[in-house]
């Protein structure tokens, strides 16, 4: 009885990993877009989110074959250094965290964007709402697996 309820968990936590490793490699792939063929230049907060990022589409694909949910937690943890980092680019953005407070020096300013999709979606922003459903996504799939 309990073998069965095991596999109902792998059933519906393997779902939502997968969709996860979705908009990792999307957010990646989007990440590489701008900045190699649409030569947008990065600040230091875009690298950190990066550093964030990229290992997630290795880690999170590496935990669906064979499934693996304790990959969740080492996932889980990038995902939120990476969260904090576009939180706080946003926040720099948008006024909120006085510009002298910014950590980016050279040529390239984190409080500048240079792309805006649909009048308000710029590409902190993306990452923003990209590191929030990812966020969401491992946490229902720790939920399901710790029930």
């Amino acid at each position: 009885m309990e073998n069965s309820s095991s596999i109902a968990n792998i059933q519906a936590g393997w779902p939502l990993l997968f969709l996860a490793w979705v908009l990792v490699t999307i957010a990646t792939m989007g990440s590489l877009f701008f900045s190699e063929i649409m030569d947008v230049p990065i600040c230091e907060l875009c690298w950190y989110q990066r550093i964030a990022m990229y290992p997630l589409v290795l880690i999170l694909a590496l935990s669906l074959f064979p499934y693996e949910p304790k990959a969740v937690r080492f996932a889980g943890w990038l995902t939120a250094i990476g969260w904090l980092i576009s939180l706080f680019q946003v926040l720099l953005i948008a006024g909120i965290i006085p510009e002298s407070a910014q950590p980016c020096v050279g040529g390239i300013p984190c409080s500048e964007t240079h792309i805006t999709l649909l009048g308000f979606l710029n590409i902190p922003s993306l990452s923003f709402l990209t590191f929030s459903l990812i966020g969401i996504l491992l946490y229902l799939t720790h939920r399901i697996e710790s029930s």
